[in-house]
């Protein structure tokens, strides 16, 4: 799987980037069409603390899944998000099946 991590205003350090990878190397098992994965780590400016925000767009056969969380540490943002996309990759299996 091809995987693109862009982090934007700060640089994430290769403990974070290896969580990230980590999560999204499981999600192939759930449907094997899995293409590839952008994912993008801000920081939002607000008072908050839930602050940090994962976007992550996961590219399959035919189509592209995307989930954008907000918590308060990427850890917690990535993992959000990765859940959501292993029903979202459940659900678009289930469509293809039926196809």
């Amino acid at each position: 799987m091809n995987l693109i991590i862009n982090s934007v205003h700060f640089k994430a350090d290769k403990k974070l980037e290896t969580y990230v990878k980590d999560k999204l190397d499981k999600l192939p098992s759930v449907f094997d069409g899995v293409i590839g994965a952008e994912v993008k780590l801000k920081l939002d400016n607000s008072d908050v603390p839930e602050n940090k925000i994962a976007e992550i767009r996961l590219m399959v056969k035919g189509n592209d899944l995307f989930v954008v969380k907000e918590a308060k540490t990427f850890e917690e943002a990535i993992s959000k998000t990765t859940d959501v996309l292993r029903r979202q990759l459940r659900k678009y299996k289930e469509k293809q099946r039926g196809k």
